[in-house]
């Protein structure tokens, strides 16, 4: 009688794990040596961290509905990561606070903090409908697109009015946003790319440009409704990628911007560097966020080095185990 019931519970478990779909597990364990803040937030004295995670993620998709989840763990904290369930062209998304199609500007560092909560979506012959929702506000923001051939449109409502100093949210979110829709526009016609977009505020906001490839290189010129203009270029070749952009009569700054970016690839080796003078007109930006940002990485295998300063004498070196 026990050799039964033990032979029925080891059927049991085994179908239970038949039907449990996929599974699988990825990490990294990292240790950094520096200092690199974050937006107008300094990284402060220079010291060692160490840093360890760890995703379970499981697929369900026996049938027409599948599900995925994730479970994350850090040296921290152990936490849940999204949930989607999918059927046909449905998607729901669940992510506490993760979800960046609502987001504020934050009060810690002055970069966007997501708070959006849940998610769902359809897609289906050219058209994509996504609804995203902060159940503590009750902010939410759809986005509709559609295309068809060398025509793109999308159409945006959100409201982002009540997220700010609301129970559940992130404590960083302390400035309220506002309600807006947006419409916009894109079309191809050989080499040029045209596009439009304009909101339906007081102080209507409004972009438009024209981009033109021609192999390599494409130039992009641009204008939006303060009356500042910009002309890019884009080039990349190779190992090599070039990118740069002059604003003119930018009536947000004390002067108009300049940008250029490289980036340098060869086998396991990598180089990077980033200007942009616009953040550097007042408020300090500190690490990615900074006017000046130099990067190089090494990838050996698993294992990859990294090491990145800013023109605020920030420096950060990394060494990252992926598995």
């Amino acid at each position: 009688m026990k050799k039964v019931l033990l032979t029925t519970t080891a059927m049991a478990f085994a179908a239970s794990v038949a039907s449990a779909g996929d599974m699988s597990m990825s990490g990294a364990i990292k240790l950094t040596y520096g200092a690199f803040g974050t937006g107008t937030a300094a990284g402060g004295n220079d010291d060692f961290t160490s840093e360890a995670d760890l995703d379970i993620a499981a697929t369900s998709a026996g049938g027409n509905i599948s599900m995925t989840g994730t479970l994350e763990i850090d040296e921290s904290a152990t936490a849940a990561g999204p949930v989607t369930i999918s059927t046909g062209a449905l998607t729901f998304t669940y992510d506490n606070n993760e979800l960046g199609a609502l987001a504020l500007t934050g009060s810690g560092d002055g970069e966007d903090d997501s708070y959006g909560d849940y998610s769902v979506a359809f897609a289906a012959g050219g058209i994509g409908v996504t609804y995203t929702k902060d159940q503590d506000s009750s902010d939410n923001v759809m986005a509709v697109a559609y295309t068809a051939g060398a025509l793109s449109l999308s159409l945006t409502a959100a409201d982002e009015s009540g997220g700010a100093n609301q129970a559940g949210n992130p404590a960083t979110l302390t400035t309220a946003g506002s309600k807006k829709t947006t419409i916009g526009a894109t079309y191809v016609t050989g080499p040029y790319t045209i596009a439009l977009s304009g909101d339906d505020q007081d102080d209507q906001d409004w972009d438009a440009s024209v981009a033109m490839a021609n192999g390599d290189t494409t130039i992009t010129v641009a204008a939006d409704e303060t009356e500042m203009m910009s002309v890019g270029i884009a080039y990349s070749a190779g190992s090599m990628t070039l990118s740069a952009r002059q604003e003119f009569n930018n009536a947000a700054g004390t002067e108009d911007e300049t940008e250029f970016t490289v980036s340098y690839t060869d086998g396991a080796l990598t180089f990077g560097a980033a200007y942009d003078s616009g953040q550097d007109t007042g408020t300090t930006m500190y690490g990615d966020e900074a006017a000046l940002v130099i990067s190089a990485g090494y990838s050996d295998g698993d294992v990859s080095v990294a090491a990145k300063g800013t023109d605020q004498d920030e420096m950060e070196v990394s060494v990252t185990f992926a598995f």
